[in-house]
């Protein structure tokens, strides 16, 4: 993966870099290993909404609650991703699945635009 110079003032501009950092390797590892590649764009965008996340844990905030039933359409492989980000992040709420979810739903669909 490579970072934008805009995903790179995120991770530095973030307090808490070296967990951000490692969030973000995760994050990349596993979308490797099932094959979704998000566009630079994409990325830039989803290192943002991580940065957020790790603060949000870090300073014990959370997001507004969120409606399951919006998120009825998101596959189960871009659910169990987001899961898997979000218990690496550590104590959020299960809000914060759905909503990352989207970002890995939407990476997705750029393998089925290539086909």
């Amino acid at each position: 993966m490579q970072l934008t110079e805009e995903s790179q003032k995120i991770l530095q501009s973030n307090p808490y870099k070296e967990e951000l950092q490692e969030v973000v390797d995760y994050t990349a590892q596993l979308l490797q290993e099932k094959m979704i590649r998000p566009t630079d764009l994409q990325w830039t965008i989803l290192i943002n909404h991580l940065s957020e996340m790790v603060i949000r844990e870090k300073e014990n905030r959370t997001i507004l609650e969120v409606d399951p039933a919006m998120f009825s359409e998101v596959s189960d492989e871009a659910l169990l991703i987001s899961q898997l980000v979000v218990d690496k992040v550590g104590q959020l709420p299960k809000d914060e699945t759905y909503v990352l979810s989207i970002h890995f739903e939407s990476a997705k669909q750029n393998e089925e635009e290539t086909k």
